[in-house]
């Protein structure tokens, strides 16, 4: 009758005999996704978090639609009294002028290039004109004109701080550059510029605004991704040198892991993804996550030759017994990965495909390189398998079996101590995310954004758009008053700054029909509506600033302001708490309503929408792999006792971050599912060596523990100290989340490393009691299947597997064994 162990035998067969024809196609796969990964591109879009059809969202897109960008400001801050002299004050100006002229540069806003509104009375309209208008050349000069400037009440507590004369420049970002690799070219250039400004000035520049903090996070995630994955490989390359002591065993796992990581850019490209913050981690994560395949395999050949001295015999037994469960545990691996897929957010869906397609074919190129490779080489002789008797791991593995046969009442206890304490731990998580969150709190951005909050109550960007319901109702006097009052009650607000609309402009024009009186800067009255009105009907927009306040009809405007980036909690608090009920009862009666949008609190409800799908994903990982373990080994209790000692290692990891005070955001909240994915593997190699070992041993439960635990155990702590190692490079990283992926998955890794090693052990002591049915078989009995008889030998046909003459004699003296 047909079972998965001749398939495993037929695919071993067909693996070694079409070797040459196999890895010829490998080759070619790598090289049409060689050809396509030069194409790979990096993101510099924001990551849209929030579903295209969520009700924000839909009311976000119509803002864009109808008022254009509200994050493509760049800000230059300064405070330094050596700035109002005549020749840094030139110098801000050619600072000004030089930044206007970059391409992809919309506007520039700053001091000296400010203008103000006067009164045309022959052709009734406003005039803009600059108030400095030609060089300052003395100092008397630029005081008088710095007091006409102060004296314009519009740029009051936005372009300059009336209370310690620190000013920004504002420059205005083309959308078309905003979204392209031309935005890091920019971002550049205006820092070159801002450079050449410190240098002739001794004047300090800070620099701020999404497009700015966007450009240097795209040119780290681009850099970095070189950076790890160089180290991952390195550091892995010297971890199997340690294992294995020998060259071919790190050179060939490497080529596997390189030619995987050439598939992962080459399927961004197909997939049409472009390089993210997530996606740039795919690399170094497959290099960790792959060489475990490798080193089973590896160890397992080294293994069976070592008991028979027959390299194509081995090579084939290695596909046999350990093919199907490297199949699953990779698969486990993947949804870890693929769960994301489900989400509907298209970072997470990014990643998780291409990760988990791609951890897939880790497995498909490991299960034909390796055994094509080593059937090939020289068969490996007394230094190669000197690491199957390594005296310390001999020692460790004694010594947990000692723990799980005379000390499981310490182990439980223990373990119970821990969960109990990590449970309390993780009821102190909180979940809190900023808008530069993963920029460490040392770094000259965050320190340059504490600058702007100090001093202009924030940079980041926040909207309200009004709509009065009635055809040129943002003009109507009762709506601008209703607004002004609205607008003072936001200026109120410390963490807000003063905002913009089209209630300034109105103001500005009566301090300007008012010879720029500032102290005319205010609404006007209903008279006085008559008489500045008609002013304004015959201004034109060259600079198109007014166009992006209201709508063509006069029916809409816009409120916008920054704010700080107090983080999600309190910004969500600031917008639901404060100001919406605010508007629930100052608008109530007025007819109009209003819509808080931009992309500060779409940024919040993205990571709702984030933490939350990250949780369903881990439900969703966890109910699947339930299901497969269901599939291995039809036994509840086994069941059982393999999904606690991967569960627990989740919620001790979750104890640690409530006691650390790290928060729940979307970097730590994606370590769940992935990890889960990851540790239970060693439950399944453990398990399915466990279950071979109880037949063997005549269903005695203490000696198939102790001979699992010492065969497999090995595997388990290799391959977990080359995961803990690859992950904890992480740490190094410039990104903060990316720092608490890498800490808390190597923490997590090697404590289900330990509970995999001991408390699996321990449990299956305790709770099973060793009885099978000899009529059942489940699909994990297709693992490991040593104590099979030996004339089961004759399956593997030698003349199907026919290499060459070279190999004629070895395969004489297998007919021989075979024989006899």
């Amino acid at each position: 009758m047909w079972s998965y162990s001749d398939m495993w035998t037929k695919l071993s067969h067909i693996i070694i005999k079409y070797r040459l024809l196999l890895v010829s196609i490998l080759v070619a796969i790598t090289a049409f996704m060689g050809y396509h990964a030069r194409n790979a591109e990096m993101s510099y879009d924001f990551a849209k978090t929030v579903p295209s059809d969520d009700p924000d969202m839909v009311v976000f897109q119509q803002f864009k639609q109808e008022f254009g960008e509200d994050g493509n400001l760049v800000a230059l801050g300064i405070r330094d009294s050596s700035l109002y002299t005549p020749e840094n004050f030139e110098r801000l100006r050619e600072l000004s002028t030089t930044i206007a002229a970059l391409p992809g540069v919309n506007d520039v806003l700053s001091l000296p290039l400010i203008q103000r509104l006067e009164k045309d009375t022959a052709e009734r309209r406003f005039a803009l004109k600059p108030i400095f208008n030609e060089s300052v050349k003395d100092q008397e000069t630029l005081d008088s004109l710095l007091k006409v400037a102060e004296g314009q009440k519009f740029y009051s507590g936005r372009l300059i701080n009336d209370q310690n004369g620190a000013t920004l420049i504002l420059v205005s970002i083309n959308r078309e550059v905003l979204n392209s690799p031309k935005r890091l070219g920019l971002t550049e250039s205006i820092i070159d510029a801002g450079t050449h400004f410190e240098e002739s000035t001794n004047i300090d520049l800070k620099y701020a605004g999404l497009p700015f903090v966007r450009s240097v996070v795209a040119g780290k995630v681009r850099n970095e991704m070189q950076i790890f994955l160089f180290l991952s490989v390195a550091v892995t390359a010297f971890i199997l040198f340690l294992f294995f002591r020998t060259w071919d065993a790190v050179l060939f796992p490497i080529i596997v892991i390189a030619v995987i990581v050439v598939w992962v850019l080459g399927s961004l490209v197909l997939f049409n993804y472009k390089i993210t913050l997530l996606t740039g981690l795919i690399p170094p994560v497959i290099v960790v996550i792959g060489i475990p395949n490798a080193v089973y395999l590896l160890n397992k050949y080294h293994q069976e030759f070592e008991k028979h001295g027959n390299k194509i015999m081995a090579i084939s037994r290695v596909i046999r017994k350990i093919g199907l469960v490297t199949l699953i545990t990779n698969f486990t691996t993947a949804i870890g990965f693929l769960v994301l897929a489900t989400t509907d957010i298209t970072i997470l869906k990014e990643f998780g495909i291409v990760a988990g397609v791609n951890i897939m074919a880790t497995f498909l190129v490991s299960i034909i390189l390796i055994p094509a490779v080593f059937s090939w080489l020289p068969a490996p002789g007394g230094k190669q398998l000197k690491h199957l008797k390594f005296k310390i791991l001999d020692f460790a593995l004694t010594r947990m079996d000692l723990l799980v046969h005379r000390h499981r009442i310490y182990i439980y206890g223990i373990t119970v101590v821990l969960v109990v304490a990590a449970v309390f731990g993780t009821l102190k998580i909180r979940a809190v995310s900023y808008m530069v969150d993963d920029i460490p709190a040392d770094s000259q951005i965050k320190q340059d954004l504490a600058f702007f909050e100090r001093h202009f109550s924030g940079i980041m960007p926040l909207e309200i758009v009004i709509d009065t319901h009635e055809r040129r109702g943002v003009i109507d006097v009762r709506n601008l008053q209703k607004v002004e009052q609205f607008e003072e009650f936001l200026e109120s607000n410390q963490d807000i700054s003063k905002p913009v609309s089209i209630v300034s402009f109105v103001k500005a024009a009566k301090q300007a029909f008012y010879n720029n009186n500032p102290a005319r800067y205010s609404l006007p009255d209903r008279r006085e509506k008559n008489f500045i009105f008609p002013y304004l009907q015959g201004q034109n927009d060259e600079s198109g600033l007014f166009s992006s306040f209201v709508d063509s009809t006069l029916q809409k405007m816009r409120i916008s302001m920054q704010v700080a980036d107090i983080g999600s909690h309190k910004m969500d608090s600031l917008i639901s708490e404060v100001i919406q009920p605010q508007i629930d009862s100052m608008f109530a009666e007025s007819g109009m309503t209003l819509s808080i949008t931009g992309t500060t609190p779409l940024f919040i409800k993205g990571n709702k929408f984030l933490i939350e799908n990250l949780r369903m994903s881990l439900l969703l990982a966890f109910l699947i792999i339930s299901v497969i373990m269901a599939i291995l080994f039809v036994n509840f209790r086994m069941i059982l006792i393999s999904l606690i000692p991967n569960i627990i290692p989740l919620v001790i990891t979750a104890g640690i971050m409530g006691f650390a005070g790290i928060p729940l955001k979307p970097s730590t909240a994606l370590i769940f599912s992935i990890v889960f994915g990851i540790s239970v593997d060693d439950s399944i190699h453990f398990l399915a060596k466990y279950r071979q070992e109880l037949f063997a041993n005549k269903f005695f439960v203490p000696v198939a523990v102790s001979k699992t635990l010492r065969e497999t155990g090995a595997s388990m702590m290799y391959t977990s100290i080359i995961l803990f190692a690859g992950f904890v490079i992480f740490a190094g990283s410039g990104f903060g989340g990316t720092v608490a992926l890498g800490i808390l998955t190597s923490v997590t890794l090697l404590i289900a490393m330990f509970t995999n090693l001991i408390l699996l052990p321990s449990l299956l002591m305790s709770i099973d009691d060793g009885k099978r049915r000899k009529d059942a078989h489940p699909l994990i009995e297709q693992y490991d299947d040593g104590f099979y008889q030996e004339d089961e030998d004759e399956e593997i046909d030698l003349e199907l597997i026919r290499v060459g003459n070279n190999e004629a004699a070895e395969k004489e003296n297998v007919s021989d064994k075979i024989k006899s």
